[in-house]
């Protein structure tokens, strides 16, 4: 169950039961009884204790959003509202290390600062703090930057391409940063806004979009391409919070076909990026339910990070796998952050109110 997320006491083992678990790889199992540690949660075998209490619902792993920005939001709101991790996307690299060694939070990676090309987005947005961006032109000086992230923590590394917002990097820039992170075992990820850009980071070998893309409809061969080679990140709330926009349309239908091609999506939402819920955002489940996925792929999309001591309670009973997408997306925005500590004395709490976050 979760580093960053769980202080309090320990056990050495504990005994639950529960009435349904879900694991990416196994699927689904009834009732089961479960151990957890400080190792995480697994299930009971013959030698541990017998299950000490119930609870009314079902265990997933912890649930991730794969898109926030924490200097932007209250990041102990995002665990109370049911998130075990988040990968910050965009941030002073400093900062975000000492939120990564907070407790009481997520569990937290991050790409470190973005990195873009002189003036280019977001160095001259009001909202991007101090530190938050490295402005790169050339080969050696994209190495050196990142390096520098990669010092600092950073489990990935962030580029930006959105020419209608400045200046862009240009190909042996951007060329440079993904072969030196991929030499130094990190991934990366693109914001591409813009026609033209999604074809540059399938091109650049970029390993994740940060955004379906929204600007422009893909053609089917590249979407299948993509496909094969890329993961992105869904982000379609904020196109319109709950108003759905053009852009929404366009990510839905991108989204839509990459998932049919064996693409795989991640569930982000970009919290911080305008009136958002905090935690596991409803909304965004049921536009993802909208281009296709059903409700085993939306827990793939939401458990894309192993979390090793926290997990995820959903209490009441889960939704029948023919439920329409709000039932579940529903159920799914109802869930608790778990550790070992919650399973010692009191029940966990349930979910509080889900509020608003603005930049």
């Amino acid at each position: 169950m979760a580093a960053s997320g769980g202080a309090g006491r320990s056990a050495s083992a504990v005994g639950f039961s529960v009435d349904a678990r879900w694991e990416r790889g196994a699927g689904w199992s009834g009732p089961t009884a479960l151990v957890a540690t400080e190792r995480g949660v697994r299930p009971a075998t013959g030698a541990d204790p017998a299950p000490g209490r119930h609870l009314p619902g079902t265990v997933l792993p912890g649930l991730t959003d794969a898109h926030v920005h924490l200097a932007l939001v209250d990041p102990a709101a995002l665990r109370r509202g049911g998130l075990a991790a988040v990968d910050d996307l965009g941030g002073n690299p400093d900062v975000l290390a000492e939120l990564a060694r907070t407790p009481g939070l997520p569990v937290v990676r991050y790409a470190g600062a973005f990195l873009t090309a002189p003036g280019g987005y977001p160095s001259d947005r009001s909202w991007a703090p101090r530190g938050a961006v490295e402005e790169v032109a050339g080969a050696a000086p994209a190495v050196s930057a990142v390096d520098r992230q990669l010092a600092a923590g950073a489990s990935f590394l962030k580029v930006v391409l959105h020419p209608a917002a400045g200046p862009v990097l240009d190909d042996e820039t951007l060329d440079a940063i993904v072969a030196h992170a991929h030499a130094r075992g990190r991934p990366v990820v693109a914001h591409v806004e813009g026609a033209g850009q999604a074809r540059r980071a399938h091109e650049a070998r970029v390993d994740r979009l940060a955004h379906a893309p929204f600007t422009e409809r893909l053609p089917d061969d590249l979407v299948a391409a993509m496909a094969r080679a890329q993961q992105w990140i869904s982000t379609l709330d904020i196109h319109g919070w709950e108003s759905p926009t053009r852009e929404q349309d366009v990510a839905l239908d991108n989204l839509s076909r990459f998932a049919a091609a064996g693409g795989t999506v991640v569930y982000g939402t970009d919290q911080g990026n305008g009136p958002l819920p905090v935690g596991v955002d409803a909304r965004e489940l049921c536009a993802l339910g909208a281009a296709g996925l059903a409700a085993d792929d939306l827990l793939r999309a939401l458990t894309s990070t192993p979390v090793a001591t926290s997990t995820t309670y959903v209490p009441g009973p889960r939704p029948d796998p023919d439920a329409p997408p709000p039932a579940v997306a529903a159920w799914l925005a109802s869930a608790v952050v778990l550790t070992t500590s919650d399973l010692v004395g009191s029940p966990p709490p349930p979910p509080e109110p889900l509020g608003k976050a603005h930049p």
